[in-house]
């Protein structure tokens, strides 16, 4: 008999030690599994998050912040004729040039009946800018990835799924712009009408 060429077995453990074993198993792959993802987006989506939010603060240093300031202040102006500016416009290029969560500080040059509404029609645009700017809200990601992969599995581009969640993004933030503005000057009114 010769110790070096006979192959050692030693049973598998059962019982407490089993499950503790099992688990510890477990424990360890769970984070074997987070180093292939991590792995995974090194050499995939990393690199373009990286780019684009260099080149989109390039972009905010080479117009000037106090530009997309003074949109805010030229937004909070009265009239039908805002709304769209109050609650496409300036919710989008918050998004895209400030991130989730910087860009709802654009929102203190409104008066305060408009920031409720600004704040919902903001919040609801993180995510159907994330398809095309993934920048925009990096931290939520995951969500749009996942959508994405069930697409691609099925064999169609991302491109025309992302214009559209794009689309479709726009009018609902405008719709409830519009509609929070509404209730939010309604609590007011029956605020000051309580108080009177």
């Amino acid at each position: 008999m010769n110790l070096f060429t006979d192959a050692a077995t030693v049973a598998a453990p059962e019982g407490v030690w089993g499950a503790i074993a099992n688990g510890a198993e477990y424990f360890i792959g769970i984070f074997q599994e987070g180093g292939v993802v991590l792995f995974s987006l090194i050499g995939g989506i990393l690199p373009t998050l990286i780019v684009l939010l260099t080149a989109v603060n390039a972009l905010v240093r080479l117009i000037g912040p106090e530009k997309i300031e003074d949109l805010g202040r030229k937004a909070a102006q009265p009239g039908l004729i805002w709304y769209p500016v109050r609650y496409m416009v300036l919710p989008v290029l918050a998004v895209f040039f400030l991130t989730n969560p910087m860009a709802y500080t654009i929102g203190r040059f409104l008066p305060e009946a408009y920031k409720p509404a600004f704040y919902d029609s903001a919040v609801s645009f993180v995510h159907p800018i994330t398809g095309l700017f993934p920048h925009a809200n990096p931290g939520e990601l995951f969500v749009y990835l996942g959508i994405a992969a069930g697409i691609t599995t099925l064999g169609f581009g991302l491109g025309d799924i992302a214009i559209r969640f794009l689309l479709v993004g726009l009018v609902v933030i405008f719709i409830r712009g519009v509609v929070t503005e509404f209730i939010t000057k309604r609590m007011m009114a029956r605020r000051d009408k309580a108080a009177a």
